[in-house]
């Protein structure tokens, strides 16, 4: 449907019959159906009506009057439209517009009368949103929450360096990504619930959205979030309790009190304990052991350790769990080790008890690292005693988790045999201990399809709890945690053969399970519409404004699903585009377009929330850009970069920066809060490898990482070597359309992630447009494989100055590092430095093809763009040495060029070496082909598969020498020449693969060295 509050520019009044005082004739278009008219009884008994002949206004598609009624006491009009009026925004504007063309109508004969015009039984000037009116004195107040005391909030991370005071602090919000793995009772088997299509499925998609990029935004900002389904990646988990098993060789779980008073007794109630998985269907792990509580003190008296023995160095998210009571601290303080960093938590134990409370996502070590690794609770407290009888508050401890894991519940004699976050709601809420009956069991062991998207939304009514519980009892206690709103995310059904998006639409509900138009509290459903309209008007214009102009708006519906019906809070549920259509896909496979819509809805949610609460907002910033790193003459480094200023969001400038460090391959600490976009940190450690990254930071939050920045200073006077990051591609894969052969083409270019994706299935097999759906395992065009589907995949990391340089460091080197951009734009002189290392990886020319506007498209990740190319030629002509390596090195400069192109005339006269051929070979083998470089037909291998570990280069370049130089290695698979060396008044080495996904680290020392080696540093 097109944008239709823009209607009043072209609004055409259809003609019509009415018989009215004057029996004056007006010719109509005949409605669609009959319509029936209301009118008070005085005119019934003195006009004649023809029941099917009322006025038609063409407001919007489809729509149509349903009756009329006058009252000429009153001298009213009312005019009650069907319910397809009401899928238009409705904005002060078009209102005012709608009234207009009525009146024009009417007039003379009832130039007296006042008239309203409904839809949805509501006047459509109500359906306004009040964010969209022009003063808050408009306001509709009952669609308003009461300014009832909350709790605190349920955490609070207390190292970070700032409250995004207009922002989302204090607010509490559930998103849920659409469907997952669950087990068919009708098929006795686990499946999705819908087909393998274009590389995915929609209940993997819509993960790609609000993992990477929605939850963090809202956390950015403040928000504590929550989400039915596991939200980590890790496969692997890690759960220590007071319940644990010893192991008589470590320990797991360790209490400590200074005295009696502050010991730790078990407590009366129920906890968690592991038991023996695999769980059947009416197991609740909450229920099966126990918990252990102390007195709070002024001090550290007493304390908990959790230490867990890590299965494989990575990222863990940590999850607490504890009995909570009124009896209990608002601030029990965790503090998470992870890799020696510390991170302290805040955590109100007055609410949320009985369940995992998430904290954050940690890297942590692998093995048993007492000291580096762990969860401490401790019983200070600021609030350690309670009014009015003076007993001291107590904090409770069970157990604490390390990453998502598998599946641990049992249905039709097996588990999924997938990581947690790819399974239904149904299962992550049993394991995080909802009752069943009222949350996540609502069928009888039935049908678990039925019981995965009903459960969602009775999850938000058990956070909140009376009067606001789950439907079959709304005065559960639950868990006291006020939700502020909450977001069903999918992609729906449908699909076109023309080259038109299916576009967004956003469903809400007016009406509750119980056909009551009030929330609990007594404010009204409306809020629902005004959300969903937030939300959805902020989609569609950023996407138009970004990629599309003519995206699809379709309907803002007040519909009958449980996901936006059920939730006794203000909810949404938003299908965002159509998976089944080619065209939507398109742009749901391109990373930065899943970044710019959750970042739409996060603004959105932002703009409805602050208005339902009256503070003025501010939208957190973008990442910064144009970062560099220096030494000066003391052996400081210096970091600097640029802000990023959003067109489309003025508050969105930042006013300070956080600089993020890291030591070696350790955990990233807490941070600095600085007031301006550079920063100097002195006493840097010999032979130790420090990493930096920067966000940008305003009143509304804090915006995503910039890439990731390394340095070192080995105890030497060689030179420092300068590495630049040229690989900042993110992209969705190639695709193909014509007539007989359509879809997405991995072979030729899969894209690379933003650091992961997890919405890939398998490489699509059906091309064929003209093939239909049959089934979910007979889908047609676009069906893809499924190899792929229970796996994370690695993307660009943006932390590739860091690999590069642990090479650089084991052959005796200092290195800084800088962003391409900081290059191109003169921020960094290439010719301070003997030795250049360029890093571009799979940057190559990317054409946004899938955006239709000509002003919106442009040319993307060119891996040697202009200004790149000259600060090369400077520095190589001024005696440089310059090593390149990526996939794209040749491909990207002669592909689609005139033989005579600079681009060409770069790679011959510069860099030493032209393209034999793009996708070189598979199987990432090659070997030594000059004894100068390194010992002959020596071999190593680099990574060409996807895994979780590091990004696969599945298209490198056979590179040939030219006259001047030689082929220094070869691909064993066909003995291509992928690696070239060229050394005269400057030296040059390129390789046709990045040299960051060899995959053994020695290997990349020693080649690294043989670099170096070569030319003569």
């Amino acid at each position: 449907m097109k944008l239709l509050y823009r209607f009043f520019y072209s609004c055409l009044l259809v003609a019509a019959l009415f018989y009215g005082c004057s029996n004056q004739t007006i010719q109509r278009e005949e409605p669609k159906e009959k319509s029936h008219i209301v009118l008070p009884k005085k005119e019934i008994q003195t006009e004649k009506r023809n029941v099917s002949n009322l006025p038609q206004f063409k407001f919007s598609q489809n729509a149509k009057v349903e009756s009329v009624k006058i009252d000429s006491i009153k001298k009213t009009i009312t005019i009650y439209f069907d319910k397809e009026l009401s899928y238009i925004p409705f904005r002060e504007d078009n209102v005012k517009a709608f009234y207009s063309e009525v009146q024009n109508y009417y007039e003379p004969n009832y130039k007296d009368y006042s008239f309203s015009i409904r839809t949805l039984g509501y006047p459509i000037e109500n359906l306004i949103p009040n964010y969209y009116r022009t003063s808050s004195a408009d306001y509709d107040f009952s669609r308003m929450p009461s300014n009832k005391k909350r709790p605190l909030p349920l955490t609070r991370n207390f190292s970070k360096k700032f409250i995004p005071v207009n922002g989302l602090f204090d607010k509490n919000i559930v998103v849920w990504p659409s469907h997952g793995w669950y087990y068919s009772n009708d098929e006795d088997r686990w499946e999705w619930q819908r087909p393998r299509i274009f590389q995915s499925v929609e209940d993997k998609l819509p993960l790609s959205f609000v993992v990477p990029y929605l939850i963090p935004m809202l956390e950015n900002a403040g928000a504590v979030v929550f989400d039915p389904r596991e939200r980590d990646m890790q496969k692997y988990s890690v759960v220590v309790d007071n319940n644990t098993i010893k192991d008589v060789r470590l320990k797991y779980y360790i209490e400590r009190s200074r005295n009696k008073t502050h010991r730790w007794i078990k407590g009366k109630n129920s906890g968690f304990a592991e038991g023996t998985p695999p769980y059947q269907s009416d197991y609740n792990p909450f229920d099966k052991g126990t918990y252990k509580f102390t007195t709070s003190d002024s001090v550290e008296s007493a304390s908990v350790s959790w230490i867990p023995n890590i299965p494989e160095e990575g990222n863990y998210a940590v999850y607490v769990s504890y009995n909570s009571s009124d009896t209990n601290v608002s601030d029990a303080e965790y503090i998470v080790y992870h890799c020696g960093i510390k991170t302290i938590f805040k955590v109100n134990q007055q609410i949320g008890g009985g369940t995992w409370v998430y904290l954050g996502n940690f890297k942590f070590l692998k093995g048993y690292n007492p000291k580096a690794d762990k969860v401490v609770l401790i019983n200070k407290s600021d609030d350690y005693i309670a009014q009015p009888d003076i007993r001291r508050r107590i904090i409770s401890a069970d157990a604490v988790r390390f990453g998502g894991g598998e599946g641990v519940v049992e249905r039709g004699s097996r588990t999924s045999h997938r990581p947690k976050i790819f399974e239904g709601a149904r299962y992550y809420l049993q394991f995080a201990g909802m009752p069943d009956s009222l949350v996540y069991n609502l069928n009888n062991n039935k049908n678990d399809y039925n019981d995965d998207y009903q459960s969602r939304p009775e999850y938000v009514n058990y956070l909140y709890g009376k009067p606001f519980g789950p439907n079959r009892d709304r005065n559960t206690k639950g868990l006291g945690i006020p939700i502020d709103l909450s977001l069903a995310f999918h992609t729906d059904a449908g699909i076109t053969h023309n080259d038109t998006s299916i576009g967004t639409l956003a469903i809400y509900s007016l009406k509750d399970a119980k056909h009551k138009t009030i929330f609990p509290d007594s404010m009204s459903r409306l809020a629902n519409r005004d959300l969903a309209d937030i939300v959805q008007t902020q989609i569609v214009n950023d996407i138009r404004a970004k990629y599309d102009p003519s995206w699809t708006r379709r309907h803002l519906e007040d519909g009958n699903y449980s996901e936006s019906r059920n939730p006794n809070v203000p909810s949404l549920l938003i299908e965002l585009l159509s998976h089944q259509n080619f065209t939507d896909m398109k742009f749901a496979l391109d990373p930065q377009f899943r970044f710019d819509v959750a970042r739409a809805i996060y603004k959105g949610m932002l703009r409805f929330i602050a208005t339902q609460n009256h503070y003025n907002y501010v939208i957190e910033p973008l990442p910064v850009t144009h970062f560099l790193t220096s030494f000066n003459k003391q052996g400081d480094v210096k970091l600097e970069w640029q802000p990023t200023y959003d067109p489309l969001e003025p508050s969105a400038a930042p006013n300070k920066y956080i600089v993020y460090s890291r030591i070696d391959d350790g955990s990233f600490d807490n941070g600095v809060l600085i007031d301006h976009p550079y920063i100097e940190f002195k006493d840097l450690k010999f032979g130790v490898i420090y990493s930096y990254k920067v966000t940008a930071v305003n009143d509304g939050g804090e915006s995503f990482p910039s890439e990731i920045l390394s340095v070192c200073r080995m105890r030497n006077n060689k030179k420092p070597v300068l590495i630049v990051n040229g690989f900042y591609r993110t992209a969705g894969p190639a695709f193909v359309q014509d007539s007989k052969f359509t879809g997405f083409l991995n072979q030729k270019d899969p894209g690379i992630a933003d650091k992961y994706d997890l919405s890939f299935t398998g490489n699509e097999y059906d091309f064929d447009s003209t093939h239909q759906w049959i089934s979910n395992d007979n889908p047609g065009w676009g069906a893809s494989y499924s190899d792929y589907e229970s796996q994370t995949i690695s993307g660009n990391t943006f932390d590739y100055p860091f690999i590069h340089g642990q090479s650089i460091m084991k052959c005796g080197y200092s290195f800084v590092s800088a962003s391409s951009q900081a290059v191109e734009d003169s921020l960094i002189d290439l010719t301070k430095y003997k030795f250049v290392d360029l890093i571009l990886g799979e940057q190559k020319t990317t054409h946004r093809e899938n955006v239709k506007e000509d002003s919106l498209k442009g040319i993307l990740f060119k891996t040697f763009p202009g200004r790149l190319q000259t600060a090369i030629e400077r520095y190589c002509r001024s005696g440089g040495n310059l090593f390149v390596s990526g996939s794209y090195i040749a491909s990207d400069l002669f592909n689609n060029n005139r033989k005579d192109s600079a681009d060409i005339n770069f790679a011959a006269k510069i860099l030493h070496y032209t393209l034999d051929t793009d996708h070189a070979v598979r199987k990432g083998i090659v070997f030594s082909a000059d004894e100068s470089f390194m010992p002959k037909f020596e071999s190593f291998s680099f990574n060409t598969k996807f895994n979780d570990k590091i990004y696969a280069a599945t298209a490198t370049d056979a590179i040939q020498h030219v006259e001047d130089s030689k082929t220094i290695l070869r691909y064993s698979e066909n003995e291509f020449s992928a690696g070239t060396a060229y050394k005269g008044m400057y030296g040059v080495i390129a390789f046709g693969f990045p040299f960051e996904t060899i995959k053994d680290q020695k290997i990349r020392n020693e080649v690294m060295k043989s670099i170096l080696l070569y030319f003569g540093l």
